[in-house]
C-alpha cells in the first residue's frame, strides 16, 4: 500500500547523483586547441609551402620531362622534386616552430592575456606542457600528413605524365616508400628528440625575457662561443651548437637503395638511443621546461 507514495516521493526528491570527476586530460587537450586557434600559421605556413611545391612540380618538372627527348631522362626528372620538396616543408615546419616557441609565453605577458588565462583551472605546468608540445608532436605529425599528401599528389601527377608517353611508373611507386620511411625517422629523431633542448631554451627565454625575446635567446649563446674563442682559442661550444641544429648523421639518403626499410629503421633508432647528446638533451629540456612553468607561476603581466 505504501509503494505508490514512495514512488512518487522519490520522484519528487530523487537522490543526489554524485558528477563524474573530470578527465586529467581535458585541461591539456583544450589548452592545444587553444594554441592552433591562436596560431594559425601552426598549420597555414606548412600548407601554403606544400601548395608552392606543387605548384613548381606542376610548372617546371612536368614542364622539364615533356620537354625531354630521352625516356630514362624524363624518368629521373620526374623522382627528382620528391626529396627537396620535403625538405621544403620540413624547413617551414623547423621555421615555425622556432617563433612559436619564442611567442608562446611572451605574447600573453605582452597582451595580459596571462590574467585571464591564470584565472581559469589551468596549471602552469599543464599551459607549459601544451606549448611545448606544438613543437614535439603537433608540428611534426602536420608535417608527416602535409608531406605526404604531397607526395601522393606528385606521384599521381607523375604516373599520369609516364604512362601518357608510354612508360612505366613502377620506379616511382618502388622509391615512394623509401622517401616516406626516411620522412618519419628524420622527422621524429632530428625534429622531435635532437631539437627538444632548443625549443625547451626558446620556451624558458620567452616566458623570462620581458622584450627582444629572440635577441636574449640568441645573444647569451653566441657570446659564450665568442668567449671561448677568445679566451681558449677552441671552438668547442660552436661545434656543439651546429651538432645540436643539424643532428648527427644516421642514414645517408643520397643512396636510397643503401638500406633496406625494416634495417634502415633499426640503425636510426639504435643510433639515436645509444647517443649520450640525445640523453643529455632530453634531461635539458625537462630542466628548461620545468623552469619555464615555474617562471609562469610566479610572473604576471609585462
Amino acid at each position: 500500500m505504501n509503494s505508490q507514495p514512495n514512488a512518487a516521493s522519490g520522484l519528487l526528491n530523487p537522490s543526489p547523483v554524485a558528477p563524474a570527476a573530470p578527465s586529467e586530460t581535458r585541461p591539456l587537450y583544450w589548452s592545444v586547441r587553444r594554441e592552433l586557434w591562436e596560431y594559425r600559421s601552426i598549420y597555414i605556413a606548412p600548407l601554403a609551402v606544400a601548395g608552392l611545391a606543387l605548384v613548381g612540380f606542376l610548372i617546371a618538372t612536368i614542364g622539364r620531362a615533356l620537354t625531354s627527348p630521352d625516356l630514362v631522362q624524363r624518368r629521373l626528372i620526374l623522382a627528382q622534386p620528391y626529396t627537396f620538396a620535403t625538405a621544403l616543408i620540413m624547413a617551414s615546419t623547423f621555421i615555425v616552430a622556432i617563433f612559436y616557441s619564442l611567442e608562446a609565453l611572451h605574447a600573453e605577458r605582452k597582451d595580459r592575456s596571462i590574467l585571464f588565462w591564470k584565472s581559469l583551472p589551468v596549471s602552469d605546468t599543464t599551459t607549459v606542457l601544451s606549448k611545448a608540445s606544438i613543437p614535439l608532436v603537433v608540428l611534426p605529425v602536420l608535417t608527416i600528413a602535409i608531406t605526404l599528401a604531397t607526395q601522393w599528389i606528385m606521384l599521381l601527377l607523375s604516373t599520369l605524365v609516364l604512362i601518357g608517353t608510354g612508360m612505366s611508373p613502377a620506379t616511382l611507386w618502388k622509391q615512394l616508400p623509401m622517401f616516406q620511411s626516411g620522412l618519419i625517422y628524420h622527422l621524429i629523431t632530428v625534429h622531435v628528440l635532437w631539437h627538444a633542448p632548443v625549443y625547451g631554451w626558446l620556451l624558458l627565454v620567452s616566458g623570462w625575457a620581458r622584450r627582444a625575446a629572440f635577441m636574449w635567446a640568441v645573444l647569451p649563446v653566441f657570446a659564450l662561443c665568442g668567449l671561448e674563442k677568445i679566451a681558449f682559442n677552441t671552438t668547442y661550444l660552436t661545434a656543439l651548437l651546429k651538432y645540436r641544429l643539424s643532428g648527427p648523421e644516421v642514414f645517408d639518403m643520397a643512396e636510397p637503395g643503401r638500406f633496406p626499410m625494416g634495417a634502415m629503421a633499426h640503425h636510426a633508432l639504435g643510433t639515436y638511443l645509444t647517443s649520450p647528446g640525445l640523453w643529455l638533451g632530453l634531461i635539458a629540456t625537462a630542466i628548461f621546461l620545468a623552469a619555464a612553468a615555474w617562471q609562469r607561476r610566479r610572473q604576471g603581466p609585462i
